[in-house]
């Protein structure tokens, strides 16, 4: 008698940002919802439906994430279902590494709002051009920001906090703060030799370090600050 071949399920994953939270159709229930279906409609069985509950989509460095690729690693589900694909991510690059490690694992994505399943070169393709339009109103947005905050500056008005690294002297103009641009340095040059955001932040609260509030580094703060001297605001 011929082995049958196992049927690997599916895993759900879903998330919410802080700002998320607040906004209706985005709730971790309407996504559950959504991912759900979509495993009826294609037939699939699905192991779990994983949360990220108040995590940004700026790093892949969630706990939940996480999870979810090391269950593809592990080729213990065939694939994940989302509900939209701003929910695993925001950035191009952070797509381009979830592709390879699902393509490699011979595992595939579904996405129930943009009809996405990379099992078809159609599906991929969609996919990819999705992302790169999402990347682009993300960046277009970002530059609006910086040149109305640069505006700001050159009236002399207050733009709210200053940058990490930098403090506010008595005449509003912002001036460099040696101890925080101390912590700058090490997370530029880390993060170039590639220890992930993660990996950073365990290693500045390892050696007692702490952000401008007094409290522990969180993978997400490292990107953020790291982002913000990138773009200069």
């Amino acid at each position: 008698m011929a082995k049958q071949t196992k049927i690997l399920p599916f895993v759900g994953y879903v998330r919410v940002s802080r700002e998320d939270q607040a906004r209706s159709g985005l709730s971790l229930e309407a996504q559950e919802s959504k991912v759900r279906a979509m495993a009826t409609v294609k037939g699939v069985e699905l192991a779990d439906v994983v949360i990220d509950a108040a995590e940004s989509g700026k790093s892949l460095d969630r706990p939940g994430m996480r999870r979810v690729m090391e269950m593809m690693r592990r080729r213990e589900v065939a694939g994940v279902i989302v509900a939209k694909l701003d929910r695993l991510s925001r950035r191009v690059a952070d797509f381009g590494e979830l592709l390879e490690l699902i393509e490699g694992c011979g595992a595939v994505l579904v996405s129930a709002v943009e009809t996405v399943d990379t099992s078809t070169a159609a599906g991929r393709m969609c996919l990819n051009v999705s992302m790169s339009f999402a990347q682009f109103e993300r960046e277009a947005i970002c530059e609006r920001t910086k040149d109305a905050l640069q505006a700001k500056l050159k009236r002399g008005e207050a733009c709210g906090n200053v940058q990490y690294g930098f403090e506010r002297a008595e005449d509003g103009k912002a001036v460099r703060y040696e101890p925080e641009q101390r912590i700058l340095a090490v997370i530029r040059l880390r993060r170039a030799a590639g220890m992930s955001f993660g990996k950073i932040a365990a290693w500045l609260n390892d050696r007692g370090e702490v952000t401008r509030s007094g409290s522990q580094w969180r993978a997400q703060y490292v990107d953020s600050v790291l982002r913000r001297m990138e773009q200069g605001t």
